[in-house]
């Protein structure tokens, strides 16, 4: 059997080029790719988790308004614009209630870090 290390310290010395010439001739003479394998399908034929589309537009919904209802009716106001006290007071007793639809993932998590922070409770779907 070959002494592996001398062969480490060989490869060592190649630049990429020899390197890149040398994968190319391995694959030839042994009939294979170096490329990296892509994730095959589970048992049940599931689908790889890389074909799910990451999602981009996201939903904020007011499940509860919690105990501080006034200072959620604020929040709200800020959030929905054009909003009148009355509107955003029959909003939030409405709970649950969708509050903006198709914003974008950060906006989502700082419009529920407000409501949240005010007494509310909240998904982002």
């Amino acid at each position: 059997m070959a002494d592996l290390n001398k062969i480490v310290e060989e490869l060592s010395t190649l630049t990429v080029l020899e390197v890149a010439e040398l994968v190319k001739s391995l694959e030839t003479k042994w009939g294979v790719s170096a490329a990296a394998p892509v994730a095959a399908a589970g048992a049940g034929g599931a689908a790889p988790a890389a074909a799910v589309e990451e999602k981009t537009e996201f939903d904020v919904i007011l499940t509860e308004a919690g105990s501080n209802k006034i200072g959620v009716i604020k929040e709200v106001r800020g959030v929905v614009p054009g909003l009148g006290l009355a509107e955003a007071k029959k909003l939030v007793e409405s709970a649950p209630q969708t509050l903006k639809e198709g914003c974008k993932k950060e906006e989502a998590e700082e419009i529920k870090k407000k409501l949240e922070a005010a007494g509310a409770k909240i998904t982002i779907k």
